[in-house]
């Protein structure tokens, strides 16, 4: 922005023969004023010999020679660049004389842009109203009312912005109805209350100038924009008025362009709102739409709910809540959905029982199902038959609860009986379905009995499922049920899951049949039918009475004093003993015979005093059951005895009713 220069060697006396030149420059915008502090340069005419040049693009603006109060040169007056640049040129001749030479500094003047008059080459400003001189530049500006063209140098009419709020109202262009001025960007929105639509009317005195095409006319300088939220914008041009627009919106928006080139006469408008409505948007079948209005506008939400028993649907889908709203288009955002009847679908099946349906259709709401167990074999807690009803959230329920029952096997009432007591004889044939619980055991060719108790558990004798003091794998065990003829039980076997001996149960020696009970779970439970259901467990405090009539089966008969396996399930009805009376008799046989086990108060003793009939070793773990209030329960199981059916014996039976915690927890926990 400023600085010095001088002569070589100043302020020594310059050397002859020199030709030194200096470039000076400053930023744009701004000029040079150069001001000599010294002058000491021989004087010669024209300063032909020595002398200092000052130029400007090749231009001489001086050339000094002499010194400053001599008569060749008046005073040091500063020298003013036409720009930002200055070349100095300082020569000498060959003269010896003695002269110092010159001193000056220079610094950078803002250049009034604004006070030149226009040079008519595009280098002086072009501000068409208001210049602003700026240091180093300057910039235009407009009157109130006009506005910067993107020129930055014209001033255009200013007529944007310009916001129309009213329900009606009139616009025209600039000038109108005299020509359109030139570089007009014109801006005008109309903008309304959301529940009215805006109606412009044109007047058919238009005229913006286009340019003909095959096509039509063509907007490429002049054109009037008009835009649509939701609507691509349309550009009007020409000599034809549009007429009347129907825009279905409460916000239009209107640019007027146009340049230097052609001319335009203008346009006219004038614009109208009306309040927008939505037709009566009707009713639904089994529905309710609300609110109830004698009229719908913009804005204005309907809802529809459905009765009791009906949901609502769109589409094929159930929804969860329906609302719509009138639009600006005077058209609802959503059709009406439908209100179906609830349906509950298919009943939940019953594991060994049905249902049956009362009243209604195709399980829809209020329809009614009666669950049923298949009886006899199974029934329905405390034997009520239950009622669901398909409700209103689309489920079948019964007193608000959707858990179906479940059928309960029934235990101890086979589906025949046999006829009359044999009080006489030995054991006899058992008729088909008449004690439907005896289970057949083979334990790795050892045979045994048992029992069943629920849909996947046999109950029997401890000591069956145990050899040389290992109980039997599962693999070893057979199990078969649900036919009295041999040959036909063992085409269908049952296999075993696990095996559970009780836990005290402990007899090396075959001296100690206490605690001999034990349970084996089935892989796959059972389907009770007439030739296999449950016997009953023993009722909590169930009693054993003396001279109680005992029915005892199994597959073990005796002839010729050896036991064979029968062909048929056998049976034979003993009476309960007294428990001192069969002590007795296991105490005079073991002085006679020497060791033999202990009766327990977990065994019990059944027979007839005068032999003949009686379970034999090959039945163990086999039942002997008691009957109560018309149901078979297993009072006991088949354990050990001495001397099958003779007189003054009897066989020992383990007593079902002292385990019944231990099997209900085993069944529970496994």
């Amino acid at each position: 922005m400023h600085g010095k220069v001088h002569s070589p060697q100043y302020p020594r006396p310059y050397l002859p023969n020199l030709q030194k030149e200096w470039d000076l420059s400053v930023p744009e915008g701004y000029q040079i004023q150069l001001s000599l502090t010294h002058l000491d340069i021989k004087a010669s005419v024209g300063c032909y010999q020595d002398s200092l040049t000052v130029l400007y693009d090749q231009k001489v603006l001086g050339k000094l020679c002499g010194q400053e109060n001599s008569t060749d040169y008046s005073g040091i007056e500063p020298i003013f660049s036409q720009g930002n640049r200055l070349t100095l040129i300082f020569q000498t001749s060959d003269s010896t004389a003695e002269h110092i030479g010159f001193s000056a500094i220079y610094k950078a003047i803002d250049v009034d842009e604004c006070s030149k008059p226009d040079p008519g080459d595009g280098s002086g400003p072009l501000c068409s109203q208001i210049c602003i001189n700026t240091p180093g530049s300057y910039h235009c500006s407009c009157r109130y009312g006009y506005k910067l063209h993107l020129d930055q140098y014209t001033c255009l009419l200013s007529c944007g912005g310009c916001i129309f709020d009213k329900d009606e109202g009139h616009l025209s262009s600039p000038g109108y109805p005299g020509p359109s001025p030139p570089f007009l960007s014109c801006k005008y929105i109309i903008s309304v209350e959301p529940t009215f639509i805006i109606t412009l009317n044109f007047t058919d005195n238009f005229h913006i100038d286009s340019v003909d095409t095959q096509q039509g006319p063509s907007c490429q300088h002049h054109w009037l924009q008009v835009t649509i939220p939701g609507r691509e914008p349309m550009k009007l041009c020409g000599e034809k008025s549009p007429g009347l627009i129907a825009t279905k919106s409460s916000t239009v928006r209107l640019d007027y362009h146009t340049d230097d080139k052609g001319l335009s006469h203008g346009w006219s408008l004038d614009y109208s709102t009306y309040e927008v409505k939505c037709p009566f948007p009707g009713h639904v079948t089994k529905g309710r739409v609300t609110p109830v209005l004698t009229e719908y506008f913009f804005r204005d939400y309907i809802y529809v709910t459905c009765k009791q028993g009906y949901r609502l649907m769109m589409n094929g889908q159930e929804i969860r809540k329906f609302s719509a709203m009138c639009q600006s288009n005077r058209q609802w955002h959503l059709p009406l959905p439908e209100c179906q009847i609830i349906d509950c679908g298919e009943p939940k099946p019953l594991l060994n029982g049905g249902v049956t349906f009362l009243s209604g259709f195709q399980n829809q709401y209020r329809s009614v199902v009666q669950y049923h167990c298949n009886e006899p074999f199974y029934a329905l807690p405390a034997a009520v038959n239950v009622s669901f009803t398909c409700e209103a959230d689309g489920k079948w329920k019964f007193k608000h609860s959707d858990v179906i029952p479940t059928c309960i096997p029934v235990c101890g009432k086979p589906t025949k009986l046999i006829s009359t007591y044999q009080r006489t004889i030995g054991g006899s044939d058992g008729p088909d379905n008449t004690i439907p619980w005896h289970v057949l055991l083979n334990i790795d060719g050892r045979t045994g009995g048992g029992m069943v108790i629920e849909e996947r558990w046999i109950m029997t004798a401890a000591h069956i499922l145990i050899q040389d003091g290992n109980p039997a794998s599962n693999e070893t065990v057979r199990i078969y049920m649900g036919l009295i003829d041999v040959k036909s039980l063992l085409g269908s076997r049952a296999y075993a899951a696990s095996i559970h001996i009780h836990p005290e149960y402990n007899n090396p020696n075959g001296l100690d049949f206490n605690n001999d009970i034990a349970l084996i779970k089935l892989r796959d439970p059972i389907t009770f039918n007439s030739s296999i259901m449950p016997v009953c467990l023993p009722a909590e405090g169930a009693t054993y009475v003396t001279d109680m009539i005992g029915l005892v089966s199994g597959f073990i008969t005796e002839t010729d004093n050896q036991q064979i396996l029968a062909n048929h399930l056998k049976y034979v009805h003993l009476l309960v003993v007294e428990q001192e009376t069969c002590n007795s008799s296991v105490n005079k046989l073991k002085k006679t015979r020497g060791d033999l086990p202990s009766l327990t108060k977990n065994m019990f003793c059944a027979g007839v005093p005068g032999g003949g009939k009686d379970s034999c070793h090959g039945d163990s773990g086999s039942p002997i059951t008691l009957r109560n209030d018309g149901r078979f329960w297993a009072a006991g199981i088949v354990s050990w005895g001495v001397d099958c059916g003779q007189p003054g014996t009897y066989g020992i039976y383990t007593r079902v009713a002292n385990y019944l915690n231990w099997i209900n927890k085993t069944m529970q926990e496994n």
